[in-house]
């Protein structure tokens, strides 16, 4: 059984940083801390922080449930059963080992049979649905801002006809009467018993009798969809946001799926990012710059700002007007304003005398600097 290798190969405790006796408590703190750290909302595009957060979770998921942690201990405990060596433990020179792909799936067969009192397999129990992918292309005011939109979708859902039975409005399943509902059968082979699932409900534990038309007994059905997204402000171009239990519909009573929303930012004609920081290019005349004073600087917002530049101040410089830049959760970014010196490209007559008497006086204080 893959989850049983699973749990034989890795090391959940490890994972989560905790020793192998750690109380509940700590486990669920060492997740939590984990989780924050490695969560793909804060590592967009991150593909080595979304996998950290795939293993943390499923660590969390076995060892946070006290029936599961005591199984995957015991499993643990018992480590790989090789029985080809000379006295090995059990009798009839068998081999298993949990790591092989044929006789590891017995052998979890036989494992969580004897567990469980002969209880129905993971393969017949609840099955979670699976994910659904979305694009959605967003201006770049309302990433900034955030905002809750409708998402049109064409995916799989819980049968309008049948609400997820399978069966033809005014009938039910039946529990099957080969396996009692549970989805498996058993065969007792002495020292070992086998289960697998039943033949004649297919491992679903009931049988559908007059099967819903428009499903086809499945359940399912693929029908557009209207789905409420709510955007945080501040998200980043191919950031990707997962909607919990907005997926696919699950089997046999297991929770839908996700629904992960790939966030696609278009540019803004004026404004850039950098991380929550905005960043503006502002055009100054060559007074402005020479000799200080105070300019007008846009904001996403729409107000101006009055930004004070120094005397002296050089084209391609960079100033920060303080929190007027993203505003998240985080708390907000800056604006960071780039100052360029416009030179002129038409000139007046009056114009053009003081810039030759503004040349004139250049050149007449640099030769006395050099003369003294």
């Amino acid at each position: 059984m893959a989850a049983q290798r699973e749990w034989y190969e890795k090391d959940y405790y490890k994972v989560l940083g905790v020793k192998d006796d750690a109380d509940p408590k700590s486990i669920t703190k060492a997740y939590r801390k984990l989780a924050r750290e490695s969560h793909p909302d804060t590592h967009p595009g991150d593909a080595k922080a979304e996998d950290r957060f795939k293993e943390v979770s499923a660590a969390y998921d076995v060892l946070g449930d006290e029936a599961k942690r005591k199984e995957y201990d015991e499993v643990r405990r018992l480590g790989p059963a090789d029985f080809a060596r000379p006295g090995g433990g059990a009798p009839g020179g068998f081999n298993f080992n949990v790591g092989n792909d044929g006789f590891g799936d017995i052998f979890g067969q036989v494992f969580n049979s004897r567990r469980r009192g002969g209880g129905p397999s993971a393969a017949a129990g609840p099955q979670r649905g699976g994910d659904v992918e979305a694009t959605l292309t967003l201006d770049f005011v309302d990433a900034a801002k955030g905002l809750t939109t409708t998402l049109h979708l064409t995916s799989d859902a819980q049968c309008s006809t049948c609400n997820g039975s399978g069966a033809k409005p005014g009938t039910q399943p039946k529990v099957c009467s080969q396996c009692g509902g549970r989805g498996v059968v058993n065969d007792n082979q002495g020292l070992f018993s086998l289960s697998s699932p039943c033949r004649v409900c297919g491992g679903a534990g009931v049988i559908i009798e007059h099967r819903c038309s428009t499903c086809s007994g499945s359940g399912v059905e693929r029908r557009p969809r209207d789905v409420q997204a709510r955007i945080p402000a501040g998200v980043a171009d191919g950031q990707r946001i997962r909607l919990k239990g907005r997926g696919t519909p699950g089997r046999n009573g297991g929770p839908a799926g996700d629904l992960i929303v790939e966030c696609r930012v278009a540019p803004h004609p004026r404004f850039g990012r950098d991380g929550n920081n905005l960043t503006v290019r502002v055009p100054v005349t060559f007074p402005q710059a020479a000799l200080g004073g105070d300019i007008d600087v846009p904001t996403l917002d729409g107000p101006v700002v009055k930004l004070r530049l120094r005397p002296g101040t050089q084209s391609g410089s960079r100033h920060r007007v303080k929190g007027k830049g993203l505003a998240t959760a985080k708390g907000a970014g800056d604006l960071i304003v780039t100052v360029e010196v416009q030179v002129p490209t038409h000139l007046t007559d009056e114009q053009r005398s003081a810039i030759e008497a503004f040349a004139a006086a250049s050149t007449v204080t640099h030769g006395e600097r050099e003369g003294g």
